[in-house]
């Protein structure tokens, strides 16, 4: 996996993140306060902006209330992450 690939994922991953807390109509804070990580950092994730541990990905989905491989589910309508601008 190059590069740009791995950036794709990144992004993609941070824009189910985003799904799923809009969702749940939960705001950054809320989730922040969830899963003990600063609302900044989530912000970053879901801008594909950071790359995170397995131990945050944990934590985010145990906040979610999801499977982690959910966070996974790209095919699920999320917009076109390699269409977002930085």
């Amino acid at each position: 996996m190059d590069k740009e690939q791995k950036l794709l994922l990144q992004k993609k991953l941070g824009a189910r993140l985003q799904q799923l807390r809009e969702s749940q109509k939960l705001a950054l804070r809320e989730l922040s306060y969830r899963c003990n990580l600063d609302h900044s950092k989530i912000g970053k994730i879901e801008k594909g902006r950071m790359n995170i541990t397995l131990n945050t990905l944990f934590e985010l989905s145990e906040a979610l209330q999801v499977h982690p491989k959910d966070l996974f589910d790209f095919e699920n309508g999320i917009p076109d992450a390699s269409a977002t601008h930085a």
